[in-house]
């Protein structure tokens, strides 16, 4: 079936590579595990406090230690050997979902508690994520990196999908411990992914090379890692990681456009444009549902990022990578305008049951906007992995997990004003087309960014 073949998710990474593999199933498992944790901690938060306020300040606590950490912990992975700084966070949070779920059947119900053990989880996060998406450019070819990443977005989706759910009806049915529990049993599918690993020790930097050769022997990749255009991996080294090799990272980034610029057109989208925030009132005042419509709405963006993945067969024969993310943020603008404008269409009548018509319009837009995003993640992601030398990769991808965790917490800032001021279905519109207009005057001060070539990667 050739022509299914294009069509379909490239699984190519995951037939060529026994590493990629385990840890794709591994981080997917855990994944949805994950999301039952996130589920599970809001619920239980709620049933404290009896306050919508102090499940959101739940955000807080996660958001500091990430943005905080974030940088700090893509130093460490550049360097020191990302095996085992993955595998001890993994660790780590490993020990803290058990610390949840030990909470729950001692019934300790302190918000306290909670509150301090997600900002655990989060600071752990941010130098586990940082190591997970540096070690995939070594375990893959850079042809196959689009592909890698279209998978990873696969599997990330459907977690995001299935995981609320499933949550939700474990704590109806039994309650928050048993969530928890079966997050940390589901959770060592990804300890024993990243322990099958082979060592993955700091490529050296070119400055560094000539000193570093003529004092240790050289060493090559794994046979199952993959080679990488930025040198081979050299000896163990002994790094003292401060703040300097932070402001390092931050200033290669300063000299990289088409890096940057991947980090400046994400945050005009989920700044300007990021709806969660608007959807509870949607369920009460436009289309009616209440919390169900709210969830199905949820879905439904989730929904779209699946179908992306699963029909990205194209994806990795994309050659102009640096345009597909225009124009896939340009229909992510023009998806979130047009939930807007079926808000506007149904009106804000609070209706006694769901508009049924009125749902399934709001859910294609939705739709359409979790598969533009996912579109854009993949190939964020490849310019990412792709146009940086592996040894400032690991610091990138802590700011590529500050973007991506502080942009939306900001956008559900902004929109949550607009709406205050204007309603909900206007700072939808207002958000779309805003979104639009600001990235490609980014774009216009960035023209070469249009141009980036897969074949000849330039940061």
């Amino acid at each position: 079936m050739p022509r299914l073949d294009g069509i379909l998710a490239d699984t190519t990474p995951l037939r060529v590579s026994p590493p990629f593999r385990r840890l794709w199933w591994g981080l997917g498992v855990s994944n949805l595990g994950s999301q039952l944790t996130v589920v599970a901690v809001g619920l239980q938060v709620y049933a404290l406090t009896g306050s919508t306020l102090a499940v959101g300040v739940l955000g807080i606590f996660a958001l500091v230690p990430l943005v905080a950490l974030g940088l700090y912990g893509g130093a460490l992975v550049d360097a020191y050997d990302r095996r085992k700084v993955a595998l001890l966070a993994s660790w780590a949070l490993w020990v803290v979902t058990g610390l949840l779920a030990l909470q729950a059947w001692l019934d300790v119900g302190s918000v306290g508690v909670l509150y301090g053990l997600v900002a655990l989880q989060s600071a752990a996060f941010a130098i586990n994520n940082p190591a997970r998406s540096a070690i995939i450019p070594r375990l893959v070819e850079p042809r196959l990196l689009p592909a890698a990443n279209a998978l990873q977005t696969i599997s990330w989706s459907i977690a995001l999908t299935v995981g609320p759910l499933l949550g939700a009806f474990l704590v109806a049915l039994w309650g928050y411990g048993i969530a928890y529990s079966i997050d940390v049993v589901l959770f060592a599918a990804a300890l024993w992914a990243v322990w099958r690993l082979p060592s993955i020790p700091p490529v050296l930097s070119p400055e560094d090379t000539s000193s570093e050769l003529d004092r240790a022997p050289h060493r090559g990749t794994s046979d199952d890692v993959a080679g990488d255009e930025a040198g081979e991996p050299s000896a163990p080294r002994r790094k003292v990681v401060g703040i300097s090799s932070v402001v390092d990272g931050l200033r290669y980034l300063a000299t990289r456009p088409n890096v940057r610029t991947t980090f400046l057109v994400d945050l005009a989208a989920m700044i300007l444009a990021f709806p969660r925030v608007l959807l509870p009132a949607v369920g009460v005042l436009f289309i009616g549902g209440g919390e169900t419509t709210t969830g199905v709405l949820s879905a439904a963006f989730a929904v779209g990022a699946v179908l992306a993945g699963v029909f990205s067969g194209a994806l990795s024969r994309v050659r102009w990578q640096g345009l597909v993310i225009a124009w896939a943020i340009t229909a992510w603008g023009l998806s979130i305008a047009a939930f807007g404008a079926v808000l506007l269409l149904v009106g804000s009548t609070d209706p006694p049951q769901v508009l049924v018509g009125g749902l399934a319009a709001a859910c294609i837009a939705l739709a359409l906007a979790g598969a533009s995003d996912a579109v854009s993640a993949v190939f964020r992601q490849t310019i990412l992995q792709t146009a940086t030398p592996d040894d400032m990769r690991g610091r990138l991808q802590g700011v590529f997990i500050v973007v991506v965790a502080g942009g939306p917490r900001l956008g559900e800032v902004v929109l949550g004003a607009q709406a205050s001021w204007f309603g909900e279905a206007w700072a939808a519109v207002a958000g779309g087309l805003a979104c639009i207009v600001v990235v490609w005057l980014i774009l216009r001060t960035q023209p070469r960014f249009l141009r980036y070539d897969a074949l000849h990667p330039e940061p």
